[in-house]
């Protein structure tokens, strides 16, 4: 490889230190997506009104349920590619790497297709509201538009970190969120000779800064001969090979269904706290907004932790997975708590960016921060714990556990107890959730047997 290139040995040096560089340009990636959706939402909301806002959110609901799914596929590669990095297995990587493209290429362009033919029965199942439904329409149909260019690049940026690089895709999405950013307003307002094109040219922007930084993506990949890139007869691989597609498959369905489940109970919970009227949705989602922020270490550090333990494993240097699991929930534990004990101290000021000051919704938005916050330290740690375990191919009892939490043991204390304790039935519904994934993924961990699993190829 390239001297320059910016691929990273995980199965060697100190683990913590390793760990931590490796997880930060995630972390970033995580901060700059939420960022470029903020200012989007910012440029619709000034330029064309709360009808285009809402109209914009209706159909970004439906945008994240199509990434969601693909979550579980993309780290499906991302483990594939970290175990074979491991071992050495060069060609075994641009293998994997050719039936991946080929498989997120195809899916892109029929979920392109069928968005298009399908988006209005699908803000019609929505209930979108009559005023927002046209602009609604126009903005998810072009953004459907974009499915291929964007299901390739989280391909490739996964496919990356897998490898050991997590830097590239940090400044390629540096590079597509500054493009988002300056072409929203050229689109929408319709500057120099670009015509007017309102909510359409929103979401426009969006596919010319997906494709330009897909491109120079790739550029990079083949200027720093990056592992993953394909050449000659290697391109022959993007036909997608039966061997490959069956453990990608395997474990992109069940960690995809996570995703989808989690967004699923989430929207369940939310439709419970709506009864508590419009100061306590308004709260409720303010707190949303801002635990957006604590969560991403765990995401961040939960990705990494996959990567390197996947190339420990396919290394064979099984002492180090420990290690690193802990490490990675070390790293969590802190920049998690200093996140959350930050919201709690400034909470007033911080509602205040969001609420008018005097409104009943910020101590109520108090209130819920106090009773739930402390939580995401435990759920933190159940991220990393579970990405750690998934690296080895056992996908199966981290969904069950899943499930297990956030249904069974959520709707059961949130909708069995509202009646007696009101919203303080939802709230601890949340943290006994947390709890109990927390106890259990901690004791798969230790005793599920996870270590045992055949090499997934």
């Amino acid at each position: 490889m390239a001297g320059r290139s910016p691929q990273r040995d995980l199965t060697i040096g100190p683990v913590g230190k390793t760990l931590f560089l490796f997880a930060l340009p995630s972390l970033g990636v995580n901060i700059l997506q939420s960022v470029n959706h903020s200012v989007n939402s910012v440029w619709i909301g000034q330029f064309l009104g709360e009808t285009a806002l809402a109209a914009s959110a209706n159909a970004g609901m439906i945008i994240f349920l199509m990434f969601s799914a693909l979550f579980g596929f993309s780290m499906a590669t991302t483990i594939l590619i970290g175990q074979n990095v491991g071992r050495g297995q060069i060609e075994s990587v641009r293998r994997i790497m050719g039936t991946a493209t080929g498989l997120f290429l195809a899916a892109g362009i029929a979920v392109a297709l069928l968005g298009w033919l399908f988006a209005p029965a699908l803000l019609r199942l929505m209930a979108t509201p009559e005023a927002a439904y046209p602009l609604a329409l126009a903005y998810l149909r072009v953004m459907f538009l974009s499915m291929p260019t964007s299901f390739v690049m989280i391909l490739i940026s996964s496919s990356l970190r897998g490898a050991g690089d997590s830097v590239t895709p940090f400044r390629n999405t540096l590079v597509n969120v500054g493009l988002d950013i300056v072409l929203n307003p050229v689109f929408i307002l319709g500057l120099g000779p670009i015509p007017a094109l309102g909510i359409a040219g929103s979401a426009l922007a969006t596919v010319i800064a997906g494709l330009i930084s897909l491109s120079l993506l790739i550029r990079q990949v083949y200027a720093k001969d990056l592992v993953i890139r394909l050449r000659g007869e290697e391109l022959g691989w993007l036909r997608p090979d039966a061997a490959w597609v069956k453990p990608i498959t395997k474990m992109g369905l069940p960690m995809g269904l996570s995703m989808i489940i989690m967004s699923g109970s989430a929207v369940v919970m939310i439709g419970l706290v709506n009864r508590e009227g419009v100061d306590t949705t308004a709260a409720f989602g303010v707190m949303n907004q801002l635990w957006s922020y604590v969560q991403m270490p765990a995401v961040a550090v939960g990705g990494a932790v996959s990567a390197m333990v996947a190339q420990n494993i396919g290394a064979n240097k099984w002492d180090r997975v420990g290690r690193i699991a802990w490490a990675g929930a070390g790293i969590n534990v802190l920049m998690t708590a200093v996140l959350i004990a930050a919201i709690t101290i400034f909470a007033t000021p911080i509602l205040r960016l969001f609420i008018p000051a005097g409104s009943a919704a910020i101590p109520i938005a108090i209130h819920i921060n106090l009773v739930i916050g402390w939580s995401f330290l435990l759920m933190g740690i159940s991220v990393v714990v579970t990405f750690a375990v998934r690296a080895n191919g056992a996908v199966i009892a981290p969904l069950l556990i899943l499930i297990f939490a956030t249904i069974i043991v959520r709707f059961s204390i949130g909708f069995g107890f509202y009646d007696r304790y009101g919203a303080d039935a939802i709230w601890w519904a949340f943290n006994l959730a947390a709890i109990s994934s927390f106890l259990l993924s901690i004791g798969y961990y230790f005793h599920g047997g996870w270590r045992k699993l055949k090499p997934l190829a």
